[in-house]
């Protein structure tokens, strides 16, 4: 029977042509409505003409639109820059902060040729939050002056000091619409959650509906505002600073020029993400948005920059190319061109407050709790801070420093507790032992009373020579003066005593060893594997997840417990120790059913005679299991290089008898005659092929063998008529233990081919997007 319409995921559809744009035109008018009041409303909240913001939103959409690595991020003026931008303006003035923009593009550009644009995401999350933090808590309070009928000040702290005379001094035409558009902005997301008539208002942006009612009220009521003025807008030509302040100015190019590019880059992250194209090429999205800068700057525009709201909704939208982005742009061109009048009608402190929002929306209840979560909101206070009182530059440097403080207090944190046991003292040891914990180590063991058995529990992350050295020569001494001593480390599971007397070089000495891996590296190449000391440490393993694993996992293990298993795939893979398969698949308890047996076969169902050799009932009994009763959606045949059982079938084939290669082993025997299929059909031909490599006839066999499986598996009627009616998908995958790296078969080119390769192809999620489960598996 062929599997080729069922074992591989077919690529999801192309859209045609037609329904493309069809999409495009409807995301990109969305994308313009939410662009239009922002743009303006991010020029006034810099002290910078209003025509450049629309200038900025113009060339973000169609210069960075065409340009760019990300298609379907939106770029265009955005809050992150303002207090940038406004301290510029009131330095400078707006010419040369044109020239600094076009720098900045420049800069840009020469970082994008340079391949340096994923080196800008290895900043902590921690601080790019606090930075877009500090900035919206910058914002907030200098457009709340606008709202209240005042201006901004210089810095934040002047704002500060300033609001409680500008509260008494409010003007109540200015507050009135502000207050509009405030609770606008808030209540019109919460009225589109609405069952019923009231869903389809989720589709008009909050901004737009904000804006719109309060400008209506404002002309109906005729109330005495300050409205925005678009009969100076023309284009600026930027000039060059004058006098000394070309230091200045060069940090001022630096700031722009960082900020929007990481602004930008973590925005097209964001954004892909929740699409199923092709992933954002960010050296090219920096090179696009650099260009966007050298352009706007150079016609009097904001700072060009890749904006995570409007890419967002861009996408949840429905964009599908990037004629969406640049459809954007050119409804932009096109209101203002058109409809300037319109514009001229709204009240300054109406986008004020729209920005005001969107400066406090930028400091995310989700990003501290993140931020809490990991132990790192010391930095991200800290940069918020900084960005506050001082700027942003100075608060990246603050976050920094804090962050390296942070983790130099956690690298040299450990904890030492001692407490009596039967007939011995135990010394309990945890965290980093670095030089750093030397001396409070030395003085708790330097008190403990002689001539005792002490038993030293290492539970450590790192050891250094330092750490090392003391214990060592504390040991020796320690010994030396009638004391005994046992030292047992343990590395994630990993069990190790050294103690005085005890054979072998490796367990006469403590070895410093960094945990870098996960329990089953140690338990091949540190523990011991004679067979007094395997019950030691399998009791030392149990006890390490005791005490680190077992409270994480504990409440999700009482949910399964309570609500029962319901995993989405039935793993069918070797018993080889090598191949570990919650660590290849990212997967947890719950995610995977999972069948081992020697050689990752499935004997083939259906009505056989009492003597066959398919009379093993095992493998039926979990394919029947899974996909009766748990209702899988999916079946993975797994086979792996080296693989035993398919050398010994090569073994096998190769003696002129026909005979089992390996004497006394029966049952092993008659289990491998469920592989003769998969060798006959190695012999005859034709076998699949790994891409990219030439591999021996042994792995040769492996890779067939995972084919016949998958063949076998739809000899299983409970399988064969899943699969007909389409709730059940097949899937093969052969891992190389050398490279850590999976294949996916593709029954259509019959060969397996890189698992990354094939999920940009067939659109499946990447991993961590949306959960922790491999993502070939979830491909159905």
């Amino acid at each position: 029977m062929p599997v080729a319409p069922v074992i591989t995921p077919a690529p999801p559809a192309a859209p045609s042509r037609t329904a493309s744009l069809r999409a495009d035109l409807g995301s990109s008018f969305v994308v313009f409505l939410v662009a239009v009041p922002l743009s303006l409303g991010i020029a006034l909240a810099a002290g910078a003409p209003l025509s450049a913001g629309i200038i900025s939103a113009v060339v973000g959409g169609i210069v960075v639109g065409l340009l760019g690595g990300a298609p379907l991020q939106v770029s265009g003026p955005t809050a992150g820059l303002t207090v940038i931008v406004a301290g510029l303006v009131q330095t400078y003035g707006w010419r040369v902060t044109c020239f600094v923009t076009v720098c900045s593009g420049l800069l840009q550009i020469l970082l994008g040729v340079a391949k340096v644009a994923r080196a800008t995401l290895a900043l902590s999350p921690a601080i790019v939050h606090g930075v877009v933090a500090g900035i919206g808590v910058v914002i907030a309070f200098a457009q709340l002056h606008v709202v209240l009928g005042g201006a901004p000040q210089r810095s934040a702290w002047e704002n500060a000091r300033e609001l409680p005379s500008q509260v008494g001094d409010l003007r109540a035409p200015a507050v009135a619409v502000g207050v509009i558009t405030v609770v606008l902005v808030l209540v019109w997301p919460v009225v589109g959650r609405l069952p019923g008539r009231f869903a389809a208002l989720r589709k008009v942006p909050a901004a737009l509906v904000a804006v719109t009612s309060a400008t209506v009220t404002a002309s109906v009521l005729q109330l005495d505002a300050p409205r925005v003025d678009l009969s100076s807008v023309t284009f600026v030509t930027p000039v060059l600073p004058s006098g000394g302040a070309w230091l200045a100015m060069l940090v001022g190019v630096v700031s722009v020029a960082l900020v929007s590019g990481m602004e930008s880059l973590l925005s097209a992250t964001a954004a892909d993400r929740l699409h199923h194209g092709p992933p954002a090429r960010l050296d090219r999205e920096l090179i696009g948005q650099g260009v966007g800068n050298v352009v706007s700057g150079a016609i009097g525009g904001y700072p060009v920059t890749g904006v995570a709201i409007r890419s967002l909704t861009n996408v949840r939208a429905g964009a599908a190319t990037r004629a969406s982005t640049i459809l954007h742009g050119v409804w932009v061109m096109l209101f203002v061109g058109l409809l300037a009048s319109f514009v001229e009608r709204i009240p300054l402190a109406v986008l004020a407050a729209l920005v005001m929002v969107v400066g406090l929306q930028m400091v995310s209840l989700a990003h501290i709790r993140h931020v809490h979560r990991h132990r790192e909101f010391a930095a991200y206070a800290a940069t918020i801070a900084g960005v506050i009182l001082a700027g942003v530059l100075e608060g990246v440097l603050v976050g920094v420093v804090v962050a390296l403080g942070t983790a130099l207090y956690r690298l040299s944190r450990s904890t030492v507790r001692v407490y009596p046991g039967a007939g011995v003292l135990h010394v309990e040891v945890h965290g980093s032992l670095t030089f750093l914990s030397v001396p409070r180590l030395s003085r708790v063991l330097g008190k403990l009373p002689p001539g005792e058995h002490i038993v030293v529990d290492m539970t450590v992350d790192y050891l250094d020579q330092a750490a090392f050295e003391a214990v060592h020569s504390w040991r020796a001494g320690y010994v030396a003066r009638g004391g005994r001593v046992d030292i047992e480390e343990i590395h994630d599971g990993c069990y190790e005593r050294a103690a005085g007397g005890m054979p072998g070089p490796r367990r006469s000495r403590l070895t410093p060893s960094p945990r870098w891996f996960a329990p089953w590296w140690h338990w091949q190449r540190e523990c011991p594997r004679e067979d007094d000391t395997a019950s030691q440490a399998m009791v030392a393993g149990d006890r390490e997840f005791r005490r680190r694993t077992a409270p994480l996992v504990q409440p999700f293990l009482a949910r399964l417990a309570l609500e029962g298993q319901r995993p989405a795939q039935l793993f069918i893979t070797c018993a080889d120790s090598r191949v570990v398969p919650n660590l290849i698949t990212a997967s947890g308890p719950g995610d995977l059913f999972t069948v081992r047996n020697v050689g990752n076969l499935v004997p083939r169902g259906g009505a056989r005679p009492a003597d066959s050799i398919t009379d093993d009932a095992s493998v039926g009994a979990g394919i029947e299991y899974a996909v009766s009763v748990l209702g899988v959606r999916g079946i993975t045949v797994c086979g792996h290089s080296g693989c035993g059982a398919m050398s010994a079938l090569l073994d096998k084939a190769a003696r002129a008898d026909g005979a089992a290669v390996h004497g006394g082993t029966p049952h092993l025997d008659r289990w491998l005659r469920h592989g003769d299929a998969s060798l006959a059909r190695f012999t005859t031909g034709p076998v699949p092929t790994l891409t990219g490599h030439q591999v021996s006839s042994a792995e040769q066999l492996c890779l067939t063998n995972v084919v016949q499986q998958l063949d076998n598996l739809l000899d299983h009627a409970v399988v064969a008529h899943a699969v007909a009616a389409g709730r059940l998908r097949l899937f093969g995958l052969y891992f190389d233990l050398a490279s850590a790296r999976m294949y996916l078969y593709d029954a259509v080119r019959g060969d397996f081919g890189p698992v990354d390769a094939e999920r940009a192809e067939s659109g499946a999620p990447a991993p961590g997007a949306e959960d922790h489960t491999f993502p070939a598996l979830n491909a159905g």
